[in-house]
């Protein structure tokens, strides 16, 4: 309970009190400041010497390959001995640089500006990551019903441009989220990290793309096709969820990993009841596209966004397809090795 002085006595001993307690704030403070810069010396030092590091194992590694061809079977044992210690030092620096600071990409640089994004302990990253994972689920479930909405009770563009508005700040916020998850040491990347651009851009054509009798034609099939990706994402995030806490658990996978809107090795225990609803989604966007494409031989073609959905929704095939089949043989082709070994 806070003292509340009734006296000019109790007042000079109240101010008193206070004067003490501000000394020890501003002292406090002012260690607080010096080991902040203690801190910033200590992450350029760190950031300096893993740079260091990498330039002289790399020169290390081209002299053992020469030393190799030169040398004798006595120095090879050693040489093997050394290059396989060298083998685990990327993943180590990787680990030290997600608690550095690192200059931004160019697609944070733009959005945010020479900001350090990078959080400083284990705890705040994976409240981020949890953050990011309730993100994706609660706007899925919310597209999910916004679509079937679209699709089966109200049929106004005015509630289709706001769907799709909302699908361009989604996908826009996911990739803002997934950069700073990768700088946190997040290892998402690759095709996972490149769709949610090409669905950022999909989702602003067709935002753009005016009333009218080809935007009718394919309003339902659109629809259909979201509330479709909706629900298997739905699947996806749920069931990757609980595979990646038990695996993490387990002391197999990585704290910052995140889930996909896709297939990834380490789904595949458990996980790969989901492939036929995935090759399913793929086909509809590879039937999207050519449905788009016949659009444009009709003597009402018109606008330019039929052919440019056509077009995205091709890439989208191709590379959700393509990915997953790369997988899925990868692991097969693994398993093969396994059981001849």
């Amino acid at each position: 309970m806070l003292f509340s002085p009734n006296s000019l006595g109790e007042c000079l001993q109240e101010w008193g009190d206070l004067e003490k307690d501000y000394q020890q704030i501003q002292e406090t403070h002012r260690l607080y400041k010096q080991k902040l810069e203690e801190v910033s010396k200590l992450q350029d030092s760190c950031s300096s010497s893993i740079a260091r590091q990498r330039k002289r194992l790399k020169e290390l590694s081209v002299s053992l390959d020469e030393c190799r061809q030169n040398g004798g079977p006595g120095s090879v044992s050693a040489i093997e001995e050394i290059q396989e210690c060298m083998k685990e030092r990327p993943n180590v620096f990787f680990e030290m640089e997600a608690f550095l600071p690192k200059k931004n990409g160019l697609y944070l640089s733009l959005v945010l500006g020479n900001v350090n994004v990078t959080l400083l302990n284990k705890h705040d990253k994976f409240a981020y990551k949890d953050e990011y994972e309730k993100f994706k689920l609660y706007l899925t479930v919310l597209l999910l019903l916004f679509s079937f909405t679209c699709r089966f009770l109200l049929s106004y563009r005015a509630v289709d441009a706001l769907f799709n508005f909302l699908l361009v700040w989604y996908y826009c916020t996911l990739t803002i989220r997934e950069s700073v998850l990768i700088s946190n040491g997040s290892k998402i990347k690759g095709w996972w990290v490149f769709q949610h651009y090409v669905s950022t851009f999909l989702s602003g054509v067709m935002l753009t793309w005016p009333e009218g009798e080809l935007y009718q034609m394919f309003r339902s099939q659109f629809l259909s096709y979201s509330l479709y990706i909706n629900f298997v994402q739905f699947l996806q995030y749920y069931y990757q969820s609980g595979c990646l806490y038990r695996l993490r658990a387990l002391g197999e996978r990585h704290n910052m990993d995140l889930t996909v809107e896709g297939f990834q090795s380490w789904m595949w225990r458990g996980l790969t009841f989901l492939l036929p609803f995935l090759f399913c989604g793929h086909f509809f966007q590879l039937h999207n596209a050519v449905t788009l494409f016949r659009m444009t031989q009709l003597p009402e073609w018109k606008e330019w966004q039929v052919l440019m959905c056509s077009a995205t929704f091709l890439v989208l095939f191709m590379g959700n397809f393509f990915t997953t089949l790369g997988v899925v043989y990868q692991k097969y082709k693994n398993q093969d090795k396994a059981k001849a070994v």
